[in-house]
């Protein structure tokens, strides 16, 4: 109940009409930023955090979680539209929702991807009023080992069920896992496949192997085959969602926030490894099998609303013990170190004013967010109406910008050509995109939690399974790498059950 009463402080403080001004720019700004390719919520956070020196601490805090939100979503739109992540959190958005625009149901697409934005930010922010305080210490409690395991399920998951074989998806991860390796060694400062050069030794920046993979390949692959298409016109389709779409999403973007929120509140990489296991989940639950990799609709609404929950649960961390677990968050972090306020236990107690504002201005953001995107998905779907050339020549353009600002090198741009020579590659020979992209997002940190499980348990293997909560992840790893084949002999044995009854 207390809780309840300074909620309903917090939003007699964002709702304010200057306080209202700021959240509607933060969300305005924020899809703006994220529709453009490579330029994603962190980077546009700390460009703005100059801006906004001026500004109370409340005010400043509201649009920044109004730019987080509206720029997860714009990076969808192009996902969805272009195949071209604005983020690493929209990335699996593409596997379903650019098939869907290909189809002419790019209004559709970014219609769920709207509503389940909407539905996972507010059952996120709800869980986040409720359990704030329990899922953070439940967080601290988490170690190497499971964090490990938790990576791990993450692996199988994308490689068991994307792209024609499980061989193939195992061949995208481990090229994932190779370029994940570029830069220095993480506990000895080796350096390891930089070839000499100093500007590899902090890695390859994932946004541009994101941008590279799908922006760049994608491209490529179509100015490959631009003449062997009709270049007609994709139709817009019908602004709204049908009662049928409704029927299929609906219980999608409710499992979302399940899966998204807990994973936004612990310490395990952000929005990537929650939107790629709803993916997963949707697709093993879905009864139109057949749809996907063609355009099936729960595989935009689960991971988008998963996504959503996930910023949510990322707020968890980094207010309750000033933990930031993603890379808005740590722009987040310093901005409260800029007003000389310091996130953790007795934040709720000295800055209640500000916190409750912060998350009441949750709530304002999503239904801002949904009452800008939702009438305006028609008018993003008609960017495929643009003639192909045009199109993909200003998505070369906007990559290419993308990946200069990540780090202001002119080597950036060589590297984004080869990863887009690579991903161009990859569609040649039907290996699945996705598990590159996880690889080079999770490959690094599964090493690192790897190699500190091991030193905690003196070498020992055993000490990757020493915990219930790593145990019961690969029990349910084994569940994932079991489930077909025993599926096989079971249909092989009902057929030879059948035979000999004939």
């Amino acid at each position: 109940m207390n809780a309840l009463n300074s909620l309903m402080d917090g939003f007699s403080t964002a709702l304010t009409p200057i306080n209202l001004l700021w959240a509607a720019v933060g969300v305005l700004l924020g899809t703006a930023i994220g529709v453009l390719p490579g330029i994603g919520p962190a980077m546009a956070v700390a460009l703005l955090l100059p801006v906004t020196y001026g500004l109370e601490p409340t005010g400043a805090f509201i649009m920044f979680a109004g730019i987080y939100y509206g720029a997860m979503f714009g990076g969808s739109t192009t996902s969805i539209l272009l195949n071209t992540p604005g983020e690493s959190a929209a990335v699996v958005a593409a596997m379903e929702g650019n098939p869907m625009a290909k189809s002419g149901r790019g209004a559709q697409a970014l219609a769920a991807a709207a509503i389940g934005h909407f539905a996972g930010g507010m059952i996120g922010t709800i869980l986040l009023v409720a359990l704030a305080p329990k899922v953070a210490s439940l967080a601290v409690d988490i170690g190497a080992p499971d964090y490990f395991a938790i990576m791990v399920l993450a692996f199988i998951a994308v490689t068991s069920v994307l792209g024609a074989s499980r061989v193939r998806g195992l061949a995208s991860l481990l090229i994932g896992l190779t370029i994940g390796l570029v830069g220095l060694d993480q506990m000895t400062g080796q350096q390891r496949l930089t070839f000499g050069s100093l500007q590899l030794a902090d890695g390859v920046d994932v946004v541009i192997v994101a941008v590279g993979l799908f922006a760049i390949g994608e491209a490529l692959w179509v100015a490959a085959h631009l003449r062997r298409t009709s270049g007609e016109a994709i139709p817009v389709g019908r602004p709204w969602l049908g009662r049928s779409d409704v029927k299929r999403t609906w219980k999608s973007w409710l499992r979302g926030p399940l899966i998204g929120f807990p994973f936004g509140a612990i310490p395990a990489g952000g929005a990537e490894i929650p939107t790629f296991l709803s993916y997963v989940t949707e697709k093993r639950l879905s009864k139109h099998k057949d749809e996907w990799g063609k355009g099936a609709i729960e595989g935009v609404a689960g991971p988008e609303s998963a996504s959503s929950a996930s910023a949510a649960g990322t707020l968890v961390s980094m207010l309750t013990l000033g933990l930031p677990t993603t890379a808005v968050a740590a722009v987040m972090l310093a901005a409260f170190q800029q007003y000389g306020i310091q996130p953790g236990p007795l934040l709720f107690e000295r800055e209640p004013e500000l916190v409750w504002g912060l998350i009441a201005s949750l709530f304002v953001g999503m239904v801002l967010l949904l009452a800008l995107n939702l009438p305006l998905a028609p008018v993003w779907a008609k960017l495929l109406r643009i003639p192909r050339p045009y199109l993909y020549a200003g998505i070369l353009f906007f990559a290419a910008v993308g990946a200069y600002a990540v780090g202001g090198e002119a080597l950036d741009l060589v590297i984004l050509l080869i990863i887009g020579l690579i991903g161009f590659g990859m569609r040649r020979y039907g290996l699945p995109v996705l598990p590159a992209v996880v690889g080079v997002i999770l490959g690094p940190n599964a090493e690192q939690q790897l190699r500190r499980a091991l030193q905690i348990s003196d070498g020992s293997v055993g000490g990757l399974i020493d915990t219930p909560f790593s145990v019961t992840v690969y029990a349910i790893v084994l569940v994932v790498v079991a489930w077909p084949l025993v599926r096989k002999l079971v249909v092989r044995g009902r057929g030879g059950a059948v035979d000999k009854e004939a």
